[in-house]
């Protein structure tokens, strides 16, 4: 017999009676905004909705689904590689059902047990039917999809949890197919914001978006690990986004205190021809770090150098500078020693202000270190680290904490009562046993290296570093 994903938030999200929810999603197409299609009525390869409860955020979604609906060519899209954040279950990487279908009110949809199975052999890609059972982000989308493409589709849904932007476009990648495969990426935008503040918050984000900026936050987006994997493909195929609809629940069916961001983007492939060799993902992610790199390099280097009446240099725009951001500013003298750091591990500022502000505090108020003179400026090293959010660390005892350490990747933040210490994951090549690091951070916590508490809380972030002489 074969297995099913029976419905989980059926009558909470939408109506759980078929005619019911016939009735409402033919009243979100009704309230949906519309947009003219792609010449000669191509499909979009990609698309961006939403996934709160169809009172909210269904008109939303329907614009970006009356763009399959729209194009009347049902039977062109045979497969739908859906992607939606964990909401329920804590998923590192991302996870896969092993059932054979998802079910909806209105039906059965079969599982594309091939392509499923051709994403085995990837690390970050776990069987988990656990991970899918009460998740809502993938669910809400199935009654859409049938209504616009019938019976006619097989399904490859994905719940993504803590993945980097790199393993999201490697399962997709494997999964792009050609026309016959549509990529939908489910994600609200803000949270909880007043009305005012949310749309100013989102418009930011859909920015981004719209400039393939795969820098996202869960703040911005709470799919934003699903949709900064999805970017790096777009810039790789060389898709070019349309914004369809941008409204939050304040404009439909919620009152203006506290609203939740949505928007729906359609992400179309060129009209020319692909060039003879596209894009790796490895090298779209090294030329999209390369530009952002070159950008907070030159901001910090220039906070410096201007109090030192040093000769500035050309500061590159990237739109990533101008979001909330946390950030490290390290130096070290031309014989490689340290020579000031400073930092936050929470974002205060936009990123090219917190850049100025750690940057000349590093060189001028780090209080290890006599302020930074003129004579040192040549040959000095400047290392710019930007810090991905803090999440805990699986650890109930010591033991746990050292096997859960990531050697080489995580920075990590011990706390112990008003006692706190951060290591930068830089320091992994000076310290690359897990016990050693550990130890380091104890001690510059103040704390013996043996020493162990059922208080001491772990929390690690990624960070991404550049850095050059000034």
């Amino acid at each position: 017999m074969p297995t099913i994903r029976p419905p989980a938030v059926a009558g909470s999200f939408y109506p759980a009676e078929p005619q019911a929810l016939r009735d409402d999603i033919a009243r979100c197409f009704a309230l949906a905004r519309s947009a003219p299609p792609e010449p000669g009525g191509r499909l979009p390869k990609l698309l961006v909705v939403p996934h709160a409860g169809t009172i909210y955020s269904g008109p939303i979604a329907a614009s970006g689904y009356a763009t399959l609906a729209a194009a009347a060519r049902h039977g062109q899209v045979s497969r739908v590689v859906l992607l939606g954040p964990a909401h329920r279950v804590p998923v590192r990487g991302l996870a896969a059902p092993t059932v054979d279908a998802f079910a909806s009110p209105l039906g059965e949809v079969p599982l594309d047990a091939e392509a499923l199975a051709s994403l085995d052999d990837l690390p970050q890609v776990e069987r988990s039917d656990f991970a899918h059972a009460l998740e809502h982000s993938l669910e809400v989308q199935l009654p859409f999809l049938q209504q616009v493409l019938g019976d006619g589709f097989t399904l490859v849904p994905l719940v993504v949890g803590d993945a980097r932007p790199g393993e999201v476009a490697q399962v997709l990648e494997r999964l792009w197919g050609g026309d016959e495969t549509l990529v939908l990426i489910s994600s609200d935008l803000s949270h909880y914001l007043r009305y005012d503040e949310a749309r100013r918050s989102d418009q930011a984000t859909i920015e981004r978006l719209l400039a393939l900026d795969g820098g996202l936050a869960p703040d911005d987006a709470c799919g934003a690990r699903a949709l900064n994997g999805a970017l790096l493909m777009a810039r790789q195929r060389g898709l070019r986004p349309r914004l369809l609809d941008l409204r939050n629940s304040g404009d439909t069916a919620g009152d203006h205190r506290r609203v939740v961001g949505y928007a729906a983007l359609a992400f179309d492939a060129p009209p020319e021809p692909e060039p003879e060799r596209a894009q790796t993902c490895d090298e779209a992610i090294a030329a999209a770090e390369r530009a952002l790199g070159a950008a907070a390099f030159a901001i910090a280097r220039n906070a410096i150098a201007e109090a030192l009446g040093e000769n500035v240099m050309d500061e590159p725009p990237h739109p990533v500078l101008d979001t909330p951001l946390a950030c490290f500013v390290s130096l070290h003298s031309a014989d490689g020693e340290l020579r000031g750091c400073v930092g936050r591990l929470e974002p205060e500022h936009l990123l090219r202000d917190a850049l100025r502000v750690n940057a000349c505090a590093a060189a001028f108020r780090d209080s290890r270190f006599p302020p930074l003179a003129a004579d040192e400026w040549q040959g000095l090293q400047i290392e710019v680290s930007l810090l991905g959010p803090l999440q805990p660390l699986p650890a109930c005892d010591e033991a746990e904490a050292l096997a859960a350490m990531r050697p080489g990747e995580d920075g990590l933040v011990l706390s112990w009562r008003d006692q706190r210490a951060v290591l930068l994951p830089q320091v992994w090549e000076q310290l690359p046993a897990p016990g050693a690091f550990l130890a380091a951070l104890k001690h510059k916590a103040g704390l013996r290296s043996h020493f162990w508490d059922d208080d001491v809380r772990l929390e690690r972030f990624e960070v991404r570093h550049y850095g050059g002489s000034a």
